[in-house]
């Protein structure tokens, strides 16, 4: 998942995205070095975050353009 790579891109901490989340920064290290993976809602609370569709999270896609 290319969540690390946005949340780095984006210059934020893994405890500010897990804060803003309401989540804990334990689960995000866990989504992020792919020791858990991440459920529906969380994937949709990833992908309205970084304004990145989910296939763009999960790497099927190269395009982080997401329509409503």
């Amino acid at each position: 998942m290319r969540l690390k790579q946005l949340r780095k891109n984006k210059g934020i901490s893994q405890l500010k995205l897990a804060m803003d989340l309401n989540m804990n920064q334990n689960s995000i290290s866990r989504y992020e070095n792919g020791i858990r993976e991440a459920d529906y809602a969380t994937l949709i609370k990833f992908a309205d975050y970084f304004k990145v569709s989910i296939d763009y999270l999960l790497e099927r896609t190269d395009n982080p353009n997401y329509y409503k």
